[in-house]
């Protein structure tokens, strides 16, 4: 087996700048009681400046001036790592946390799929750098290793186990993941690297340490199975961001809309699925929360589309207060089918395809703004069409011809102004409800060239009705 390690040094802080815009301050996560806030992380214009974790928030201040200060939050953090589970387990079933910032991913299996190591590497450092977060990656033969790997060599790809045991000999004891007071007590002791430490009798680490030590060395070098829990992505889909400040226009709430429909994109294709209606939860600092639905006529799992439908919904909605956070939920998650295209699309590069187009209207303008028509089993002309939002399930097919406008109530058509084109056409029915009708129906040409639709009623005068228009 071939594990790859996803490490992220920096995903709380990570975590909280995709959910904010860019601001040319220098960022600092702040954690710890309000009588003394800390640095719990910083970017990079902030570390440069000097900014370290564990800093009071007065000396980091004296350090850099003017700060972008975001409030540390572990249940966040922990939310990204799972959203990062998912985009994980989009190329592998073999996915697993190790610790609060790591995943673990078996990509031997994968390779016939997604290419050698070196290929899939490059693309996850694309779509990693995409999505915000700043990572290191390494491969070993076993999932611990990696992990630590990932934590001192940053690209690190070894296949043969005995390089991998090489190469863990030369790591100091502070870097292999063991707690911070084992690890202080073996300095002590004079041991240094990794080597050392295992060259020592496991009978004498054994009376002096707890059986954890031995438990993780092993683990290590692939000599006993570690504990991995493989991640299983949920049937359902919730994400919230604390915008920190009230919102009041919706134009504002266009950047954290953007993220979440991006990450429940991630979060479909992870699992190689679509959803069909969500809802946005925007809440308020003094009334119950807004509810916006949003619902689609056909699966979907694109990005871009879902914003666009999101912030059509959110643009009509009437909001009651100020918002001060969003959240995105989907519980409908059914299978998804692409769109069927040919392999030579003649569409203009800027055009829409219907359904991206039937959608969008429908979020500009209304759920029963845009209908379609259906087709019952009824001759009547006043009946023989239905419109509804739901589309058919078969296209509509009328034959013989029909025309395209057909008026609410028919008109007297004087012979003069009509020459008849076709023979008649017999509708007879609707004696089951008691609107029965038995009327001819002709093709006519009136003296200014257009085609209508008309017809002699069998038991009137003689005279045309004028009943439609064709194009």
């Amino acid at each position: 087996m071939r594990w790859a390690c996803v490490l992220l040094p920096h995903l709380a802080l990570d975590g909280r700048l995709r959910q904010v815009p860019e601001t040319p301050l220098p960022t600092v996560l702040i954690d710890g009681p309000s009588q003394r806030r800390i640095v719990h992380d910083a970017c990079g214009r902030g570390r440069a400046l000097g900014l370290r974790r564990g800093q009071s928030l007065a000396t980091a201040q004296a350090f850099a001036g003017q700060l972008r200060l975001l409030a540390h939050d572990a249940q966040d953090e922990a939310r990204q790592l799972d959203l990062l589970a998912a985009w994980a387990y989009g190329y592998s079933s073999q996915v697993a946390r190790i610790g609060p910032r790591a995943l673990v991913v078996e990509v031997g299996g994968s390779e016939g799929l997604f290419g050698p190591w070196p290929s899939l590497q490059s693309h996850w450092r694309e779509e990693l750098a995409a999505m915000g977060f700043r990572h290191r990656l390494a491969l070993t033969p076993h999932p611990l290793a990696a992990r630590v790997l990932a934590g001192s060599e940053d690209g690190a790809s070894i296949d043969c186990v005995a390089d991998m045991g090489a190469r863990l000999n030369r790591l100091a004891v502070h870097r292999i993941g063991l707690p911070a007071a084992t690890a202080d007590a073996l300095a002590r002791m004079g041991l240094r690297t990794l080597g050392q430490l295992r060259a020592l009798p496991r009978a004498s680490l054994a009376r002096r340490f707890s059986p954890e030590l031995l438990a993780h060395l092993d683990a290590l070098y692939g000599e006993r199975d570690g504990p991995l829990t493989l991640y299983r992505p949920p049937d359902r889909f919730q994400a919230r961001i604390e915008l920190g400040f009230e919102v009041e226009s919706s134009q504002a709430l266009l950047f954290p809309l953007r993220r979440l429909t991006a990450d429940l994109a991630l979060y479909l294709i992870a699992r190689d699925g679509g959803v069909q209606c969500f809802d946005l939860l925007l809440e308020h600092e003094r009334h119950p929360p807004s509810r916006v639905p949003v619902g689609l006529l056909a699966p979907e799992r694109e990005a871009t589309r879902l914003f666009d439908l999101a912030r059509g919904r959110l643009e009509r909605a009437e909001l009651p207060a100020a918002v001060c956070a969003i959240g995105l939920s989907a519980q409908d998650l059914p299978a998804f089918v692409p769109e069927h295209r040919d392999l030579f699309d003649t569409r203009a590069q800027q055009s829409l395809p219907w359904l991206a187009l039937r959608e969008r209207l429908r979020a500009r303008l209304g759920e029963d703004a845009v209908q379609t028509l259906s087709a019952p089993a009824d001759h009547r002309p006043e009946r023989a069409t239905h419109s509804a939002v739901d589309p058919p399930a078969a296209p509509v097919t009328i034959t013989p011809p029909r025309p395209g406008w057909l008026l609410s109530e028919p008109r007297l058509l004087p012979h003069a102004l009509a020459q008849t084109l076709t023979d008649p056409e017999r509708i007879e029915s609707g004696w089951w409800d008691g609107a029965d009708i038995r009327r001819d129906y002709y093709r006519v040409r009136t003296r200014s060239g257009q085609h209508a639709w008309a017809f002699h009623p069998h038991d009137g005068d003689g005279r045309l009705w004028l009943h439609g228009w064709f194009a």
